[in-house]
């Protein structure tokens, strides 16, 4: 009996213990498991959202450049776009330039040149301020897509200037410590006047040296304060209304163009045979006139044989 009271005790506890952990359970918060986004774990920053291509265009591989310390970026974009449509989009690429004021962008150098009737060239050149060059390669793109025009190339490239600063410095420090070397020499006494002139026109040689590295250490320091960008515009060559990329668009291009290269071969040749068939008309008319119509046949009359003349009597 004792042993059957103490086996129901402890089925008694079990089953509360059950209890208490099936509530502890309950009340246990639930934890969201849902996969967190990227997004949302990156700190804020403002990333600007990709600007939609237009349909069948085809993208640049979206690669990043990492910036490092002393490398001396050119950016250089080819964009291809309706003709009618290349000014509009230069003004507004020149316009955000001067937006950013001439302490972050300059322009330096525009072109706009008509090739043909419907086929336009253009050029802008940029000096900007390196933080902001790749953003507004970014911007400059967004607007041409908005345009209906697509990035037809894309080169950047560096220059790690920086080490040829470092370089640089280096090779002064050698040539100052020489010079100071050199200095002290002199100094002392007991030398010739041969010794010191050779030790002298050393000098100012490594001097000319040091106004040679100088001119080095700015221009690159140059070409790291400012990033040169270049934008190509070539147009389509298509009519207004017609977008890049048409079929249609491209066959009547080939048609206009072939038609164009035929009447220009015809005005050539005509250009160069008309002067003589006028030349040869106008012999022709005056060889018909009456009076070398006379004088053809007196001529005639004149030599013809004296047998010729007698039977025709």
């Amino acid at each position: 009996m004792k042993t059957k009271l103490l086996a129901g005790a402890m089925a008694l506890a079990l089953v509360g213990c059950s209890e208490k952990n099936s509530e502890s359970l309950r009340e246990a918060p639930a934890y969201d498991m849902a996969p967190i986004d990227a997004s949302e774990a990156v700190p804020t920053q403002s990333i600007p959202a990709p600007v939609a291509a237009p349909p069948g265009a085809m993208r640049s591989p979206n690669i990043g450049v990492s910036s490092a310390p002393g490398v001396a970026f050119n950016y250089s974009y080819a964009f291809r776009l309706d003709d009618n449509r290349i000014a509009k989009v230069q003004e507004e690429h020149a316009a955000a330039c001067e937006a950013l004021g001439i302490n972050r962008c300059r322009i330096a150098g525009m072109t706009y040149r008509l090739v043909r009737e419907n086929e336009v060239e253009a050029q802008l050149l940029f000096k900007l301020d390196p933080a902001i060059a790749r953003k507004f390669g970014r911007d400059a793109l967004a607007s041409v897509e908005k345009a209906e025009g697509v990035l037809a190339a894309t080169r950047i490239s560096g220059e790690d200037v920086g080490t040829q600063i470092s370089d640089s410095q280096r090779r002064s420090a050698n040539l100052n410590a020489e010079i100071a070397r050199l200095e002290k020499r002199l100094k002392q006494g007991g030398l010739g006047d041969r010794e010191r002139a050779e030790l002298q026109q050393q000098i100012a040689g490594m001097r000319r040296q040091l106004d040679g590295e100088s001119d080095t250490r700015r221009t690159g320091e140059a070409m790291l304060a400012t990033t040169p960008m270049q934008f190509d515009y070539v147009g389509t060559g298509g009519l207004p209304g017609i977008g890049y990329g048409n079929p249609f668009s491209d066959a009547l291009n080939m048609l206009v163009h072939s038609g164009s290269v035929m009447l220009s071969f015809l005005l050539v040749v005509g250009a160069a045979i008309l002067p003589w068939a006028v030349l040869f008309a106008l012999l022709l008319a005056i060889w018909r006139t009456r009076p070398l119509l006379g004088a053809r046949k007196w001529l005639r009359g004149a030599t013809r044989p004296p047998e010729a003349s007698l039977t025709a009597a």
